[in-house]
């Protein structure tokens, strides 16, 4: 998929997003003074030559949506558009629009550096909503940097990482692999665990930290088994029987993309129950989008530690669902990294509109210190190192592919992408 700034043939969603883009031209006539495009002079507001005219601007949105990776990143690319038709609804960002490109990264890292270039380069778009993997993270890094583009990269990671030309609405190791690992070390009690994960950066740095977290901070607990698999791996009855063998506390399972779909199905036909929690299992990387292809009575009872669930009881939720829903289907679920991904949008938004500009400069400049009080998760708030505030919950997997949350931390974490003693 390129260039796809308007389609010829428009499907149901398209037509939605164009009817709201009419709706919002309609609204700009009313509009405050203070919000019309012409009270922010092109040549003021975008003086660094992007793709920003007197009515439109344009950004690009990167992931895969095809390959492995498509069944993980296609909820943000849902997610991304609804937040920009609904910017667009309310009357665009100081006046103007918001047009999109999107591109296919086809979960191949060369491909995502590839279509960066492009997105940077020939289409000058004003930013990026994009990437799930650190490896495609990794992949478009250098470019961004080169470039002075800007991207919105909504994904749960590793850490270990802080670019001026990345916004991380996503958590990191702190808010979510240490905080799961003292979760079911204090409340479940469990002292054994059996690392697994899909061989690139992010389950190795992952299980990196987890081993040092294990090993040096929680008591009398042991690593007793590491394994990882190729990106797309189906097989895995071997590790099963190496887990059967050793009888871990804790399945802790950072497979991603199409091989959780296989490993669940093995791990449950092989006996291992995780409603039965012996062991159990926890998992940073199975959100809702995966369940639907793993198949909830497949994974009824792993535990997932993240900031988002679809479950979430408060009105900021229950008002993104719904809109979501209308604009993807009913049968639609929304997982952590969907609503990570939808908060992209609109904290651009709002640093342009601190900024007074669309120059990636001064849209940097204005982004600490950022709130979002309608986020679906709650609020949140932009770091001066780049990431965001919020909490850590704990969700139990339920046959109806839905989690139920069963810890919650009091308040907001701060993000700590280089702990001390884990690099």
């Amino acid at each position: 998929m390129s260039d796809k700034k308007f389609p010829a043939k428009m499907t149901g969603a398209s037509r939605r997003a164009f009817m709201a883009g009419t709706a919002a031209m309609t609204a700009s006539l009313f509009l405050p003074k203070s919000l019309r495009a012409a009270d922010f002079p092109t040549a003021e507001v975008n003086t660094t030559g992007l793709a920003v005219t007197d009515d439109t601007v344009t950004i690009g949105i990167l992931h895969s949506v095809t390959g492995t990776m498509a069944i993980s990143e296609t909820g943000s690319v849902q997610a991304e558009k609804l937040a920009i038709e609904q910017i667009n609804a309310q009357g665009g960002i100081l006046g103007r629009k918001i047009e999109y490109i999107q591109e296919d990264g086809a979960s191949d890292w060369p491909t995502f550096a590839e279509k960066a270039r492009k997105l940077l380069v020939n289409d000058k778009v004003a930013s990026v909503m994009g990437c799930w993997t650190s490896a495609s993270r990794k992949a478009v890094l250098p470019v961004f940097e080169q470039h002075n583009g800007f991207l919105y990269y909504p994904t749960f990671y590793e850490g270990l990482e802080q670019s001026p030309n990345v916004i991380y609405t996503g958590q990191e190791a702190t808010q979510q692999i240490i905080a799961g690992l003292d979760w079911v070390s204090e409340t479940k009690g469990a002292k054994s665990f059996y690392l697994l994960g899909s061989d690139y950066i992010w389950p190795r740095t992952s299980n990196k930290i987890a081993r040092k977290h294990i090993e040096n901070f929680l008591p009398d607990s042991k690593v007793v088994g590491e394994e990882y698999y190729p990106l797309g791996h189906t097989q895995f009855n071997s590790v099963i029987n190496k887990i059967r063998l050793r009888k871990p506390d804790v399945i802790y399972a950072i497979v991603v993309g199409g091989s959780n779909v296989a490993f669940y199905k093995q791990l449950k036909a092989a006996g291992i129950d995780p409603a039965g929690e012996s062991p159990m299992v926890l998992t940073i990387s199975v959100t809702e989008d995966e369940i639907r292809g793993i198949g909830g009575e497949n994974i009824e009872g792993t535990y997932a530690c993240m900031k988002y669930f679809q479950s979430l009881q408060n009105e900021n939720n229950l008002a993104f669902v719904k809109a979501f829903k209308e604009m993807w289907g009913e049968d639609i679920v929304i997982g952590d990294v969907t609503q990570a991904a939808y908060l992209g949008p609109w904290l651009w938004k709002a640093a342009v509109e601190k900024a007074g500009s669309f120059d990636v400069d001064k849209v940097r400049e204005a982004s600490p210190g950022i709130e979002m009080t309608t986020a679906p998760e709650g609020y949140v708030k932009i770091h001066e190192n780049h990431h965001l505030w919020s909490k850590t919950r704990v969700g139990r997997a339920q046959a109806d592919g839905q989690y139920e949350v069963v810890f919650e931390t009091a308040e907001l974490v701060e993000p700590d992408p280089f702990p001390e003693g884990y690099q």
